[in-house]
């Protein structure tokens, strides 16, 4: 562990920190200085199962390195459950700086073949599962700064590129992530006056939920080449935006893989129109059409 990192005396909560994307960030901030607790509920690919391993493993490999962490293996898409994670921080740290929200699994199919109980899992874990921590956090730094401890927190959520152009077979999970970016946005505003910056990552980088869907992609190289696609390499951002460095940043989103970070740029006003009454549809027809050949092609929907 560094002896003064970037995150010296911070907690950070890092959401789905068992495996992959989230135990790179729950390492990450352990060697920037931060105590971390690592929520996992150790399910497998799709969701089923659970098991206390996976998330008591990292906080093992934390505490080895000299760190300090505790597991959590609450179900952050339940009230309680979110409660008692920011609870866990606040009650074995005696605070709350940072909160990573990262869990998520796939459920994927086609749109004519998506059950209705897979839309609403993948809903479940990563809109709703970004929303109840993020609700309960807030709720404690809005008491802070009320009592005149205005905190300099962090939120960093975790959308995807699926959400930024939507993924073919992942209407579900496309939708979803989507709708994290939504939130963050509102967040950002609704939260500046707390004191609490809420920004948010669309990672590429090699998972349990990746490795199968994009294997040749995701491949590790062999020898000393860089491993570009290797977690670890997405984890220097989302510790800087759960810094008190980030301080200027908020509201948001970075794509970001191997050696690349990209800040995103959403909707804005393109070319626009204006009669100044209302249109026929054959006018708004002719007209739509005319503006979008002055428009920017949209990015192709990956899988398409």
């Amino acid at each position: 562990m560094t002896e003064a990192g970037i995150c010296e005396g911070r907690v950070a909560v890092v959401t789905g920190a068992g495996r992959g994307l989230g135990r790179a960030h729950a390492l990450a901030f352990a060697a920037e200085g931060a105590r971390v607790v690592v929520n996992d509920l150790g399910v497998g690919l799709d969701g089923a199962g659970g098991s206390a391993g996976p998330a008591q493993q990292v906080v093992d490999e934390i505490r080895a390195l000299g760190g300090e962490a505790v597991a959590n293996g609450d179900d952050i898409a339940t009230t309680a459950g979110a409660a008692s994670l920011v609870a866990t921080a606040i009650d074995t740290f005696g605070r709350l700086d940072t909160l990573v929200n990262n869990a998520g699994f796939l459920r994927d199919r086609m749109l004519v073949n998506l059950d209705e109980d897979d839309w609403d899992a993948v809903m479940r874990v990563h809109l709703k599962g970004h929303f109840l921590p993020l609700k309960h956090a807030a709720a404690y730094w809005r008491a802070e700064g009320k009592a005149g401890r205005t905190p300099d927190a962090r939120v960093v959520n975790t959308s995807s590129g699926a959400g930024l152009l939507g993924s073919v077979g992942q209407g579900n999970y496309s939708a979803a992530k989507a709708g994290i970016i939504g939130l963050t946005l509102v967040a950002s505003a609704e939260m500046a006056r707390y004191g609490v910056r809420v920004n948010a990552i669309a990672p590429a980088a090699r998972t349990r939920m990746t490795e199968r869907a994009f294997a040749d992609t995701m491949a590790a190289p062999g020898g000393d080449a860089f491993d570009a696609m290797a977690p670890e390499n997405v984890s220097p951002l989302v510790v800087w935006l759960g810094s008190a460095a980030s301080a200027a940043v908020t509201g948001r989103v970075f794509e970001t893989e191997a050696g690349r970070i990209t800040v995103m740029e959403g909707w804005r006003p393109g070319p626009t129109a204006d009669k100044g009454a209302r249109w026929t549809p054959a006018e708004a027809g002719e007209t739509a059409l005319k503006l979008l050949a002055d428009s920017e092609p949209p990015q192709p929907v990956y899988g398409a």
